[in-house]
């Protein structure tokens, strides 16, 4: 059997840890961190074969992020988020895909998709100016999607609302330095991005209603079935794998510190029954929330491969469980955490790195229950949910 691409990584683990503190004081990836994501291939999981891509099950893909954000979790999620654009890349047009990797398959593409721009239809494409915040990892890369709105004529948001995601090589955006200045995944660097009148051919531009609802992988003639499951399942799924494996990083590095501390009390932890309960309950808790995640897209992954037809239920019921996985496991590292005492927080113990991290990682827009329960809730009850926000990234 060849070595996977989590082999590769833990074979290099220590070398990742110790990246942590200077990712966080670069403010963005160091480049040994970086080297060793390409030289393991975690950016070309889900990129297609035929541009020297592993097409790896998105079950693998998810634990490869688990166990680097395990590591750090910086690294972790930028694996998790640069490791999926490959896979919306499979859909775009072969032009762009050859000018991406033609040259260099382990060229990265950078995002966001939120969309923060406007595009204005032109003659051939597109005119696109806008400014866009959280361009996780985008120093490493020369590529980006971003999202925008179509435009009308004077460049405003033309009616009815209309997202698209483009592609631009570097030269067409600005990265702004000193712009991702946060209290957690320092070491990402998701800084802003702008764009200023640049032209997109038609040909670099992808409509999210086709990405969404599977017109954009039918046109794409793909096969296999990874790239069948919806995109608001794999799109998320890196960001949440990343979150659940710093959870499971901040619980090892609490046992190895709680494995030989006395309290001020004198009272040693492993004869603490209450910190001891908590450890355990943590452990299962962080279990349950990675074994959640990955249930769930193995089935996602079957269904497709079956052929299966997504409903908008089925996604919202996929986007609860991913919601849920990535609070689980946080709340359940915060238990333990705060159980540390304040020599686990100090700033040489990568304890309290992991607990920032997981709580930016929290912060992402994806992990806001609030819709997608009511969503999810409605959609139980064969109820149609309003038309509107309310259904974004469902």
């Amino acid at each position: 059997m060849s070595e996977s691409v989590l082999d590769k990584i833990m074979e290099r683990a220590e070398e990742i840890r110790e990246c942590g503190p200077s990712n966080e004081s670069l403010g963005r990836l160091d480049d040994k961190a970086a080297k060793v994501l390409r030289d393991a291939g975690a950016i070309r999981m889900l990129q297609p074969a035929k541009h020297g891509g592993l097409e790896v099950h998105p079950r693998e893909f998810a634990e490869t992020v688990m166990g680097i954000a395990s590591l750090d979790g910086s690294t972790g999620w930028v694996a998790g988020i640069v490791g999926l654009h490959p896979w919306e890349m499979a859909y775009a047009d072969e032009r762009v895909q050859q000018e991406i990797w033609g040259e260099n398959q382990d060229t990265w593409i950078a995002s966001p998709y939120a969309p923060m721009g406007v595009a204005r239809p032109v003659d051939g494409g597109y005119i696109l100016n806008g400014r866009w915040q959280f361009s996780s990892g985008t120093d490493h890369c020369t590529w980006i999607f971003l999202g925008a709105m179509v435009g009308d004529a004077e460049g405003k948001v033309a009616q009815p609302p209309a997202a698209l995601h483009v592609i631009l090589p570097r030269s067409d955006y600005q990265i702004v330095e000193d712009s991702w200045n946060v209290v957690g995944l320092e070491g990402t660097g998701s800084k802003d991005i702008i764009v200023k009148d640049a032209f997109i051919p038609d040909y670099r531009v992808l409509k999210y209603n086709e990405v969404i609802d599977g017109t954009a992988v039918r046109r794409a003639g793909l096969t296999n079935p990874l790239y069948h499951v919806p995109y608001t399942s794999i799109f998320p799924l890196g960001i949440t794998s990343a979150v659940v494996g710093i959870a499971e990083g901040a619980l090892a590095a609490h046992l190895a510190y709680q494995r030989s501390r006395v309290q001020i009390t004198g009272t040693k932890i492993k004869d603490d029954p209450y910190v001891l309960y908590a450890i355990s309950e943590a452990a299962e808790e962080i279990k349950a929330s990675r074994v959640l995640l990955l249930d769930y897209i193995s089935r996602m992954y079957d269904k497709a491969a079956a052929g299966h037809e997504f409903t908008f239920a089925e996604r919202a019921a996929a986007r609860r469980t991913q919601v849920r996985s990535a609070w689980r496991a946080v709340h359940a590292m915060t238990e333990i955490v705060v159980r540390s005492g304040g020599n686990g927080l100090r700033k040489d113990n990568p304890i309290q790195r992991f607990w920032r991290d997981a709580h930016m990682g929290l912060a992402h827009a994806i992990h806001v229950p609030g819709s997608v329960y009511h969503v999810s809730a409605l959609t139980q009850m064969d109820i149609e949910p309003p038309v509107g926000p309310m259904r974004s990234m469902i």
